[in-house]
Parts: C-alpha cells; sequence; structure tokens
C-alpha cells in the first residue's frame, strides 16, 4: 500500500525532474532549439507532457 508520504516524495521527485527538463528547454541556444524543431516559449506545456504524460 502507497503510503502518503511515498506519495509526497514521489510528487516532489516529479516536480524537480519538470522544473529541470523546463529550464533546460527554455535555456537552449536558439540555433540548438531550432534544429531540434522545439520553441523555446513552449518550454512549460513540453516539460509538463514529458514528466506528466500528455493530457487526454
Amino acid at each position: 500500500m502507497i503510503t502518503v508520504i511515498d506519495m509526497l516524495k514521489t510528487a516532489a521527485r516529479n516536480y524537480a525532474m519538470y522544473r529541470t527538463t523546463r529550464d533546460e528547454i527554455a535555456n537552449l541556444p536558439l540555433d540548438v532549439a531550432l534544429d531540434l524543431g522545439i520553441y523555446r516559449g513552449d518550454a512549460d506545456r513540453i516539460a509538463r507532457e514529458a514528466v506528466y504524460g500528455k493530457a487526454a
């Protein structure tokens, strides 16, 4: 059975991963972002989908 503590740890871990991913995408050099087809302004959405999954 998953305890509340385990759920909080998982949520904190996921949020840390989201922030790291978001910051890395937002700080990509422009030429790299363009090569990858990424708009840096979408960093929040891209990171959220990568960590939490795509919303239905």
